[in-house]
């Protein structure tokens, strides 16, 4: 494909209201700006560019090793483009013009759009949308189905201002072209800047062929100026992730009130209930069951585990697991097959081993417990000492008493018990029992006597 992309992601936001780039604010967990990227390398094109300005080392921070220029003070759109000149000197080939805050456009129109500028010979290609209140938009004047200008709402005659197909800021352009169109676009005194869209007049003065391709889905238009345009996007990209989720054979009790990332993958059977959110990196397999008030963030799930109302973090759940309710899973904690973790349990950096039990009120850290050991309710490994973490080692078969409080660094054998209420601060042999509490005094009428 002899296609070259550029994203302009120079500007503000201002009406962002806020001190993060507005190509960085997230939709759907993704920074809109990488969300454009994943879009365009669908294309396979030869290379996306970004034409950065504002805060573009906090940009660069989120992307990593990317092609850019930078366009230093911010004059419209056609300066921008006129940024990568330089780079693109020596390239005879077809550019996509792309904004970074419109992450709802598709790779699939994309194509589309690209295809139809191929096979057109189109000097350029404008993507635009029929809309029922055209106001404040482009306007796509035509003439024998040829584009002939571009008009903006402030310029528009009444006639214009009817005309219901719109810009939809998507452009494809012969590279030799497009930079020859630049160079003689003239500032916007009113505003200060170049227009991009000047080019097309300039096209249609020089005789060149001027193409549209119009979207067959109308909310791919929007562009994300405000806080308000971000959760409508938002919402827009919760929903196809749903869908495609629910086409692949994940069940979501009400997919409006299910809150589900791009980049998270569910397999099929899986029940999702309404009011969870799942996020990240997240691999949930199949025949699962999460209810709502349960929050996933990039761990690992497998099959047939059931999770309720609780807190996963960078963890990894094997196979049968069961969690909750309201659970709290820290990073770093490998629960093993058919762990059982109840009510208002802790986890944090552990090894749960194959059938561990931990129905109760009780906090494992930094922690490895072996194979069908049970954990009564009250448990804390007292990993912390005031300066440093340590480590408890509990064996398998092991039955831990309730309200036993293991002081770490210490190793519990197999078999091994420890009796309820006991401080346990020194090692116990495999199927030995530990017990350590004050032996129980009575003393009669005492409370008369207070």
């Amino acid at each position: 494909m002899n296609l070259k992309t550029l994203i302009l992601a120079a500007g503000k936001g201002t009406r962002m209201k806020s001190d993060l780039p507005k190509v960085l604010h997230k939709v759907n967990g993704i920074p809109m700006i990488k969300k454009i990227i994943e879009i365009l390398d669908k294309l396979n094109s030869q290379e996306n560019i970004l034409i950065l300005g504002h805060e573009k080392e906090m940009i660069l921070d989120s992307l990593g090793d990317v092609q850019y220029v930078v366009q230093d003070k911010q004059l419209g759109t056609g300066h921008a483009i006129m940024m990568a000149e330089e780079k693109l000197k020596d390239y005879d080939g077809d550019i996509m013009v792309v904004c970074g805050d419109t992450p709802l456009l598709t790779s699939e129109t994309l194509e589309k759009m690209y295809k139809k500028h191929t096979e057109s010979g189109a000097a350029t290609t404008i993507l635009t949308s029929i809309v029922e209140d055209p106001y404040g938009y482009g306007r796509i004047v035509k003439e024998n189905d040829l584009v002939s200008a571009i008009v903006e709402e402030k310029e528009a005659t009444e006639s214009e201002k009817k005309i219901k197909e719109i810009n939809a800021g998507v452009y494809c352009f012969d590279s030799k072209k497009l930079f020859k169109a630049l160079s003689k676009i003239e500032k916007h005194v009113e505003k200060d800047e170049y227009y991009l869209t000047d080019v097309i007049g300039i096209n249609v003065n020089d005789g060149k062929k001027v193409e549209t391709y119009t979207l067959e889905n109308n909310e791919e238009v929007l562009g994300v100026n405000s806080k308000v345009q971000l959760a409508e996007a938002e919402a827009v990209l919760r929903n196809r992730k749903n869908l495609d989720l629910m086409n692949d054979g994940v069940i979501l009790i009400d997919p409006k009130n299910t809150y589900i990332e791009e980049s998270v993958e569910i397999g099929a059977d899986t029940v999702i209930y309404p009011g969870a959110l799942l996020q990240g990196k997240t691999t949930i397999g199949k025949n699962c069951e999460i209810t709502g008030n349960t929050r996933i963030l990039d761990s690992k799930i497998g099959n047939n585990v059931n999770i309720q109302s609780s807190v996963i973090k960078e963890s990894i759940l094997e196979q049968g697991v069961t969690i909750g309710p309201f659970a709290h899973i820290r990073p770093k904690s490998h629960l093993k097959e058919k762990v059982h973790i109840g009510n208002f349990v802790e986890v944090k950096k552990s090894v749960l081993e194959t059938g561990v039990k931990a129905g109760h009120l009780t906090y494992l850290g930094d922690a490895e417990i072996g194979a069908d050991t049970n954990i009564g309710a009250g448990t804390i490994t007292c990993n912390y000492d005031g300066k440093n973490k340590h480590k408890t080692k509990i064996g398998k078969d092991v039955f831990i008493g309730s309200d036993s409080m293991l002081v770490a660094p210490l190793e519990i054998g197999d078999g091994a018990l420890t009796g309820a209420g006991s401080v346990i601060t020194k090692d116990l042999p495999s199927n030995a029992l530990g017990v350590a509490r004050s032996k129980q005094r009575i003393k009669k009428e005492w409370n008369k006597k207070q």
